[in-house]
């Protein structure tokens, strides 16, 4: 199995088409980054993408941004989600990543919900992920190990830091079972949370070393139940991220690390860890 490392363009303010460029100078193999919403911006976006031959991941929302408008309802979540993932389907994504949904729900209506999300999603043709993400549906491991139950054709981005902080612990517990959540995940956002926030300060410093391993553990696990299905490939993307997530300095608002250079290391880490869990994993890898 290969692992293909995919950058995040979440935190970054520059011209899309010099990322482009940039992401593959310094190794990465992919871009992860939103769906531009006008026309203008995706042709451009994609022509970038065309040039370079750069493989790219789309992160969407849908009614509308990362947090959902509390007013809209269930149909107008999948109104927008269709909507764009035909426009998605513009820029020939690797596969979509959708933060789908409303925490508000009751189990019912978000089995109801993702029933027919997976309906609008196998009419785009395209690859559907759904991200565990706070605010949204999957914000927490348990009602989503529920909706799984119902509905197992499921498949997931694993962002498990927002689980972290939603539950105030790492889920390291023997009771904290999430197996058939990991036997769906299918991409990796690597990004370590602790008890009391979505993203450290900086995950090489040693007091967080504790929650590094556990997100370690947390993806190994996802790799080891790719490799036994016997896929062939798997995606991460280091997302370290601003809005709030990159720690700053009081009184300054100057931040206590570089993302740039955040998700560089972390990208370098994950290559070195995966490379580890294949050698350990056999020749057949």
């Amino acid at each position: 199995m290969q692992l293909e490392i995919f950058r995040t363009l979440w935190g970054y303010l520059g011209d899309k088409a010099q990322a482009v460029a940039q992401t593959r100078e310094a190794g990465f193999d992919g871009l992860e980054a939103r769906l531009p919403l006008t026309p203008a911006e995706r042709a451009e976006f994609g022509r970038s993408l065309a040039s370079t031959a750069t493989p790219y991941i789309c992160t969407l929302f849908t009614a509308h941004d990362v947090l959902p408008a509390q007013a809209a309802s269930a149909a107008q979540h999948l109104a927008d989600l269709e909507q764009k993932l035909a426009w998605a389907s513009e820029l020939a994504p690797r596969f979509c990543n959708v933060l789908a949904g409303n925490d508000r729900w009751p189990v019912a209506q978000q089995v109801e919900f993702f029933g027919q999300a997976l309906d609008v999603a196998a009419r785009s043709g395209l690859q559907v992920l759904f991200e565990t993400h706070r605010g949204r549906s999957f914000y927490s491991p348990w009602p989503t190990l529920e909706v799984i139950r119902q509905l197992p054709a499921l498949r997931f981005t694993s962002d498990i830091s927002h689980w972290v902080v939603c539950c105030e612990r790492l889920l390291d517990d023997p009771f904290d079972d999430l197996q058939p959540f990991i036997e769906r995940v299918v991409h990796i956002q690597a990004r370590v949370g602790y008890d009391q926030g979505p993203q450290v300060p900086h995950p090489a410093a040693p007091e967080y070393a504790r929650e590094l391993a556990f997100h370690q553990a947390h993806w190994e696990a996802i790799w080891a139940c790719q490799r036994a299905r016997g896929e062939t490939l798997t995606t991460l993307t280091p997302e370290f991220g601003a809005d709030g997530y990159l720690h700053q300095l009081p009184f300054t608002a100057m931040p206590v690390a570089d993302l740039w250079q955040l998700n560089q290391w972390m990208a370098r880490t994950e290559r070195a860890h995966f490379a580890d869990f294949t050698r350990a994993g056999g020749a057949h890898d």
